[in-house]
C-alpha cells in the first residue's frame, strides 16, 4: 500500500505541475468555466461509462449526492476557480499561492473532526513547506515580475484553495461508491455540469467564439483531459480514501517547484540559487506529512476494494 500511495503522489506532483501552463494555452480561446467542464464532462463519461460496462453496480441516490457535493467543491469551486484566477495573474502565480492547500485542509480538520487537533508534524510539514514556497515567491522580487498582480485574481485563486480543502475534507466522510474510478467519473459530471452554469451565469456563451479556438489551445485541453482529469483527479481522489488529505494536497507544495524546473528546461529560464533552497524545505515537509500520515489512521477498508485500483486540475 505504502509503495502505491507514493507512486499515485509521484503521478500526481507531475501531471498537476505540469497543468497550469496547459490551461494558460487552453484559456488563449476558452473561456474558464467553459474550459473546465468541457475538460470534465468528456473525462468523467468515459470513467463512468468503464466502470459501469465493467460491472459496478448502479450509484444510489445517496451516492449521487455525496459525489455531487465533492464535484462542486472540488471541480467548480477549487479548479473552476483557479482557473478563472488565470485570467488575471500568471499560472506560475496561481501556482505559487494554491500552494497554501494544506493549511487550508489543516485548518478546516479543525472544524469537522470532532475535536482532533492536528500534531506537531502535520503543523511543522505545513510551516516548511509555506517556507519554501515563500522563498520561491521571492524569486522575481528584484524583477519587478511581481508588481501588479490583480488583487481578484490572488482572491479568487484563495477561495479557490479553501473550497478545494473543504471538499478533500468531505470526501474522507462521504458514503462514496466502493469504486474510486466510478466516484470519480460522478464528481466529474456533477462538476462539469456546475461549471457550465457557472459559466452561463458569467456571460461566457458570450465570449465563447469557436473559430478563434487555435491548435494550441486545444492542445491545452486535450492535456487537460488526459493528464490533468484522466490521470491526475484519479489518482488524488484515490489517494483521499487511502490516506490523510493533508498527505494527499502536499502536491501542492511541490506543483511550484515542477513549474520552476519546466520553465527551466523546456523554455530555458534560469533556475536560481532560491529555487535551489526551496527544493529541500518543499521535500522535507512532503516526508513529515507522510510521517504522520502513517500514524493518523488506517485505509477504510469497507470503502476500498481489496484489488488494485487503476485510475487529473
Amino acid at each position: 500500500m505504502k509503495t502505491r500511495v507514493w507512486l499515485a503522489l509521484v503521478t500526481l506532483y507531475i501531471a498537476w505541475g505540469t497543468t497550469y501552463l496547459a490551461i494558460r494555452y487552453a484559456l488563449e480561446g476558452i473561456p474558464p468555466f467553459f474550459l473546465t467542464g468541457t475538460r470534465f464532462l468528456i473525462a468523467g463519461l468515459l470513467l463512468y461509462a468503464w466502470r459501469r460496462l465493467a460491472g459496478d453496480p448502479a450509484p444510489t441516490p445517496q451516492q449521487w449526492r455525496a459525489t455531487g457535493i465533492i464535484g462542486l467543491l472540488l471541480l467548480v469551486g477549487g479548479v473552476g476557480g483557479s482557473t478563472l484566477s488565470e485570467r488575471f495573474i500568471p499560472s506560475g502565480i496561481t501556482a505559487l499561492v494554491v500552494a497554501a492547500m494544506p493549511l487550508w485542509v489543516v485548518l478546516v480538520s479543525v472544524f469537522v473532526s470532532h475535536g482532533q487537533r492536528p500534531g506537531w508534524r502535520s503543523i511543522a510539514g505545513v510551516l516548511v513547506g509555506l517556507v519554501g514556497i515563500v522563498i520561491l515567491m521571492e524569486q522575481g522580487a528584484g524583477t519587478g515580475q511581481q508588481a501588479g498582480y490583480s488583487i481578484l485574481g490572488i482572491g479568487t485563486v484563495l477561495l479557490a484553495g479553501l473550497l478545494w480543502a473543504a471538499g478533500s475534507v468531505y470526501s474522507q466522510h462521504a458514503r462514496l461508491p466502493d469504486s474510486p474510478l466510478l466516484s470519480s467519473g460522478m464528481e466529474m459530471l456533477v462538476g462539469s455540469a456546475g461549471s457550465f452554469v457557472m459559466g452561463i451565469l458569467l456571460g461566457e456563451g458570450q465570449q465563447l467564439n469557436l473559430a478563434a479556438i487555435s491548435l494550441r489551445s486545444l492542445a491545452g485541453l486535450g492535456y487537460l483531459i488526459v493528464v490533468g482529469s484522466l490521470v491526475g483527479y484519479v489518482c488524488y481522489t484515490w489517494l483521499l480514501r487511502v490516506a490523510p488529505a493533508n498527505l494527499a494536497v502536499t502536491y501542492a507544495y511541490v506543483n511550484p517547484l515542477v513549474a520552476v524546473l519546466l520553465g527551466s528546461l523546456v523554455a530555458g529560464e534560469q533556475l536560481t540559487f532560491r529555487a535551489l533552497v526551496a527544493t529541500p524545505l518543499i521535500l522535507v515537509s512532503v516526508a513529515l506529512s507522510q510521517w504522520k500520515g502513517s500514524e493518523r489512521r488506517e485505509p477504510r477498508v469497507a470503502q476500498v476494494p481489496v484489488v488494485a485500483q487503476g485510475g487529473k486540475n
